[in-house]
């Protein structure tokens, strides 16, 4: 048997059209930001030869130590892109969560999220009790 997701239930409202057309914006504006953080480390990681990011203009060879530092340094950078771009989709389900009518409500256990975490982190879609647990139950 399956672990299913449960369909949410539609609960009271949480918020009035005006806070989720405030919560909208920010979201969008986050989203923004993100995408805009990720094109450019893409582009700087990405773009360059081993040597633009060695910054060597000799026509000597690299230092393996050189070369290692910058393979790190860009794994480094592409790995925040890769968190980025979980945080755009993380973003990208809340913006859907306002279109549902479903905002503010903790995926969980169906109980409003509390307006200082959603103030803290838009995208949240657990309360911070349900996040806790979730969290812990990783950990094991």
């Amino acid at each position: 048997m399956g672990n299913k997701k449960q369909p949410m239930k539609k609960s009271k409202k949480v918020f009035s059209k005006k806070d989720l057309d405030g919560y909208r914006e920010k979201l969008l504006n986050l989203k923004d930001d993100f995408v805009k953080q990720m094109k450019e480390i893409s582009e700087d990681t990405l773009m360059k030869t081993q040597k633009d990011m060695s910054g060597d203009i000799s026509g000597y060879g690299l230092h393996i130590a050189d070369v290692a530092s910058d393979n790190y340094e860009r794994d480094f950078n592409l790995s925040l892109v890769s968190n980025e771009r979980k945080v755009v989709m993380e973003i990208d389900e809340a913006l859907k969560r306002i279109d549902e009518n479903i905002y503010g409500i903790c995926q969980v256990c169906i109980k409003p999220v509390a307006k200082t975490r959603l103030k803290a982190i838009p995208y949240a879609k657990h309360c911070k009790k349900c996040q806790e647990k979730i969290e812990n139950q990783r950990t094991i």
